[in-house]
């Protein structure tokens, strides 16, 4: 059974930083794009950022260039990412997903495989 586990949430300042964390378990995706997307309070589930997977290239929204950074360790089969400079207009569920191609993809529906989410909550 296919499992991805994010973990690294919580409550933090504006201004401050979260570092995110994707296990998989099951299979690996070594050879597969990895990304994460948020669903902000009352809002749709949105592209944040995408890997390569190789590592190699990454693929930002907008909002959160310069301030967030994706990477990967496929020898531990986990997808990181890193978010500094936050602001409130980031609470959201943070959700990893897995799977479908090789190069970076910023559509969910390309994505085979999804985390429960994880809650992060920047207070201003």
């Amino acid at each position: 059974q296919v499992q991805l586990v994010e973990s690294g949430g919580g409550l933090v300042q504006a201004g401050g930083s979260l570092r995110l964390s994707c296990a998989a378990s099951g299979r690996t995706f070594s050879s597969h794009a990895m990304g994460w997307f948020r669903q902000p309070p009352g809002k749709e589930r949105e592209f944040v950022a995408t890997i390569d997977w190789s590592g190699g290239s990454t693929v930002y929204t907008d909002s959160v260039k310069g301030r967030f950074t994706i990477s990967r360790d496929n020898a531990k089969n986990t997808v990181y990412l890193q978010m500094n400079s936050l602001k409130p207009e980031d609470t959201a569920v943070y959700y990893c997903a897995a799977g479908g191609r090789a190069g970076p993809t910023v559509r969910d529906r390309n994505y085979d495989y999804w985390g429960q989410g994880t809650q992060v909550t920047v207070s201003s």
